[in-house]
């Protein structure tokens, strides 16, 4: 069976325990091999779970090659596809997909793993609400010690905004080199038809039916953007 891998990480978080990308590599090539199926592409997005598939880039072209193939879509565990029910329910009428580290689940099985799994995360932000909103009243009583871990609290909060703000950063930057040397064949295409403005390379673009790393059409200022990137230029095929 051919199916088409789909990797995610949390551009806030990319080193989540047992979450990143070559843990879910390995979950999916211990799977393959037990199960017999062949890999025949790999995407990978850095998106939080909380955004739709549709509207991550990489999971959006590993949907279209599953339909344009045939294939069945694979993830490492059900939350990298998405944490929200509504968005697994969805993807269920649309593809079929597996999970590797349960690989026998059906559709039902997986829509009452996701229903139960958003219901556990539901309790758990629920008592940890209560648990902080106890913590800062006895703070706000004098109690040293609840005093001493809202601080505490309030400075490892600061230190992991920080660390997480500069991985986005990073994340976002890599995912748009990626982007781009994709491109580099189509562009370098372009330039060899004779195309030499930018809105001339952003028509022929969207006449083959490429996008933006968005998902938007190309505009002469995406172009740019595109072009600046690869450090080519318009006037030359480089």
């Amino acid at each position: 069976m051919n199916v088409v891998a789909y990797y995610r990480v949390s551009t806030a978080r990319q080193g989540e325990s047992g979450l990143g990308l070559d843990a879910q590599r390995e979950y999916v090539r211990i799977a393959a091999k037990q199960n017999g199926w062949d890999v025949i592409a790999a995407f990978e997005d850095s998106e939080s779970g909380a955004v739709a598939p549709e509207s991550r880039g990489q999971c959006r072209a590993a949907l279209a090659m599953c339909r344009e193939v045939g294939a069945i879509l694979v993830v490492a565990k059900l939350d990298r596809l998405s944490r929200d029910v509504e968005h697994i329910a969805g993807l269920l009428k649309l593809v079929d997909f597996k999970v590797a580290t349960m690989p026998n689940a059906d559709k039902f099985q997986l829509h009452l793993y996701a229903a139960l799994a958003e219901q556990e995360r539901e309790f758990i932000s629920r008592r940890t609400k209560d648990a902080l909103a106890s913590l800062k009243a006895r703070a706000e009583a004098g109690d040293a010690d609840a005093q001493a871990k809202v601080e505490r609290r309030t400075a490892g909060r600061i230190a992991a905004n920080r660390a997480g703000n500069g991985a986005a950063v990073q994340a976002v930057k890599a995912n748009a080199d990626q982007y781009a040397q994709g491109m580099r064949s189509e562009v370098k295409a372009a330039l060899f038809d004779g195309v030499n403005t930018l809105q001339g390379l952003a028509d022929w673009l969207n006449a083959g039916g490429h996008r933006t790393a968005r998902g938007a059409v190309f505009t002469a200022t995406a172009v740019s953007r595109l072009i600046q990137r690869l450090g080519m230029s318009i006037s030359a095929s480089n």
